[in-house]
């Protein structure tokens, strides 16, 4: 039987990862998820820990306002309020997209560039300014926050055992960034999904996750592994015209709740 054996938050682009038992699902995926990004303040373009494997021991907490709680080693933490939608819009450049979205303010930017030690601002994207997905991929009205490309990422639990099992040590799922994870399936089953339901809530899968250096990064401790694993190895196995595949990216149909445990229907 399969079923949901996690759920992942990220409110954070490349920000810190929580686990949650229970989630709610709007038209951009989970409802807090990569709702807030950080931005190079002179150029407007995003960062993530590809470039700044510090943003990895940065924790934003979602709360239920839509605002954050930050924090980080040596800094007191801080309250950030939602940005009214529509005042101290930015434009900011996410991969080839760029948008104008609320800045969350001087006493946010002024917290994270001492963190990050450079200058930053942190965005917010509201539903009505989020931007579209990947064009060839699912349908044209198919929106994303600022998760990379699509709304979700699955993985399949038994892919990662997988991957631990040929690199040889623990792998942390967190490693991967996935917001659902099933369990009972057979080592990269996902790959053949196209439609699956979870509870009541029916999911298009829509492409295959291309993984990047990013995956090298340890979520505990911000570092980077000397042999690039588990990059490296997913190289030799997973390798693709279209780059290093591991993990399906999602769209949801339906809004709700997902609680882990319920079970999983492989639909197509």
């Amino acid at each position: 039987m399969l079923r949901l054996s996690a759920l992942y938050r990220y409110p954070l682009k490349s920000g810190k990862g929580e686990s949650l038992p229970k989630a709610q699902l709007d038209t951009l995926g989970l409802v807090g998820d990569r709702r807030w990004m950080l931005v190079d303040e002179a150029t407007g373009r995003f960062l993530t820990q590809r470039a700044d494997p510090r943003m990895s021991q940065l924790s934003a907490l979602w709360n239920i306002s839509g605002g954050l709680t930050l924090s980080a080693e040596g800094l007191t933490p801080l309250q950030v309020a939602l940005p009214e939608q529509e005042q101290n819009l930015r434009g900011v450049t996410i991969w080839r997209d760029t948008l104008r979205v609320p800045d969350a303010g001087d006493e946010a930017a002024q917290w994270l560039s001492r963190f990050i030690d450079k200058r930053v601002r942190l965005v917010h994207v509201p539903l009505e300014r989020a931007r579209t997905t990947e064009a060839g991929y699912g349908r044209d009205d198919d929106k994303v926050a600022f998760a990379d490309g699509y709304p979700l990422l699955l993985i399949g639990q038994a892919s990662l055992d997988d991957l631990t099992n040929k690199v040889g040590r623990p792998l942390e799922m967190l490693r991967f960034r996935p917001n659902l994870v099933i369990e009972g399936s057979e080592a990269f089953a996902e790959d053949g999904w196209k439609r699956i339901r979870i509870g009541d809530i029916e999911f298009r899968v829509v492409k295959s996750c291309s993984r990047c250096i990013l995956t090298t990064i340890d979520p505990q401790t911000g570092e980077r592994d000397a042999n690039r694993e588990p990059l490296a190895t997913l190289m030799t196995y997973r390798k693709q015209t279209d780059g290093i595949m591991f993990g399906q990216n999602l769209v949801n149909d339906d809004e709700g709740v997902l609680e882990v445990g319920m079970p999983v229907t492989i639909l197509e």
